[in-house]
C-alpha cells in the first residue's frame, strides 16, 4: 500500500516538497532571537565585563570591583558566567569578520609553544602568528611530537590556508609534520627569527598567572582560542602609529567591540 500511494501521488510528493522548501526559506528569513534576551542586564555591561576579564589580567573579583566604582553590582561568579557564555560567541564573531580581511596573513607565520601546566601535569600550547604579531591559532596537546604537530597545521591551515613562509624553531617535530603536508621547503629556522612568536606568549602569560593556571585541557583551550581573538582585536602597535591615529584605532576597535554586544 505504501508503494502504490508514493507512485500515484506523484503530484502530492512534489507539492510537499514545495511546501517544505518554502518552510526552509520562511525559517531562514526570520530574524535570529537575541543572545541577550533572556537576561536582565544589558549587553553593554556584559560586553564589558567580558573584555575587562579577557583582555586584561584581572580576577574575576577585581572585574567585580570595576563595575562595582561604575554603579554596576554583580558578583564575581556572574562575571565568571558571562565570559563562558558569551565569550566564545565574541570570539568567534571577530575571526570570522578578520579571516575574511587577512589575505595577508599567508605570507609568513611564525609557530612557536608554550608549557602550560594543568594540575601539575605538563601540556603543550602550539601557537600560530603572522608576520604582524597576530594570532592565527592555539592548539592544546598532552605531547609535542609530529601527530600533534601535524594536527595543529592542518587545523591552522584548514583556517587561513597555506603560507609562503614558515618560521620556526628547531623542534624537528615541526619538520616532520611540515614534511608530511609537502611544505618542508617552505620552512625556516635560525636564532632570533622567530621572535615575534616568543614575544606573543607575554600576554597570554601575565593572563594564566591572574587566573592562577587552568585545571582541564577544555577550559585552556577555551580561553587561549578567547584570549587570542579578543587580543588581536585591540592590537594597534602603538610604536607604529602617531598618537591621534592611534586615539583614531581605539575608537574604532572599541566602537567595533560594542557593535558585536549588540548582535
Amino acid at each position: 500500500m505504501l508503494t502504490t500511494r508514493a507512485i500515484g501521488s506523484e503530484g502530492s510528493v512534489r507539492q510537499t516538497q514545495l511546501e517544505a522548501g518554502q518552510g526552509r526559506e520562511y525559517r531562514s528569513a526570520m530574524p535570529k532571537p537575541s543572545p541577550f534576551k533572556w537576561f536582565k542586564t544589558s549587553p553593554e555591561i556584559i560586553g564589558l565585563a567580558v573584555m575587562l576579564y579577557v583582555r586584561f589580567p584581572l580576577s574575576l573579583r577585581n572585574v567585580e570591583d570595576l563595575l562595582h566604582e561604575r554603579g554596576v553590582d554583580v558578583s564575581h561568579e556572574t562575571v565568571r558566567f558571562w565570559w563562558h557564555r558569551f565569550g566564545p560567541m565574541f570570539a568567534s564573531e571577530i575571526r570570522k569578520r578578520r579571516i575574511e580581511g587577512m589575505r595577508s596573513s599567508r605570507w609568513r607565520w611564525h609557530l612557536d609553544g608554550m608549557f602550560v601546566k594543568i594540575n601539575g601535569e605538563t601540556h603543550y600550547l602550539w601557537r600560530a602568528v603572522d608576520q604582524e604579531g597576530e594570532v592565527l591559532e592555539s592548539f592544546v596537546t598532552k605531547t609535542r611530537d609530529k601527530k600533534a604537530a601535524l594536527k595543529f597545521l592542518k587545523k591552522a591551515m584548514r583556517k587561513h590556508g597555506r603560507p609562503e613562509e614558515i618560521v620556526t624553531d628547531k623542534l624537528r617535530s615541526y619538520g616532520a609534520a611540515l614534511k608530511a603536508l609537502g611544505s618542508e621547503g617552505r620552512q625556516e629556522t635560525g636564532r632570533w627569527k622567530n621572535n615575534r612568536a616568543e614575544n606573543s606568549h607575554l600576554p597570554f602569560r601575565r593572563r594564566e598567572r591572574a587566573m592562577l593556571r587552568f585545571r582541564r585541557m577544555r577550559s585552556l583551550q577555551k580561553f587561549a582560542a578567547i584570549h587570542a581573538s579578543v587580543s588581536n582585536h585591540f592590537k594597534l602597535e602603538r610604536s607604529l602609529s602617531s598618537r591621534n591615529l592611534f586615539k583614531q584605532n581605539r575608537a574604532a576597535a572599541l566602537t567595533e567591540w560594542r557593535g558585536l554586544c549588540a548582535v
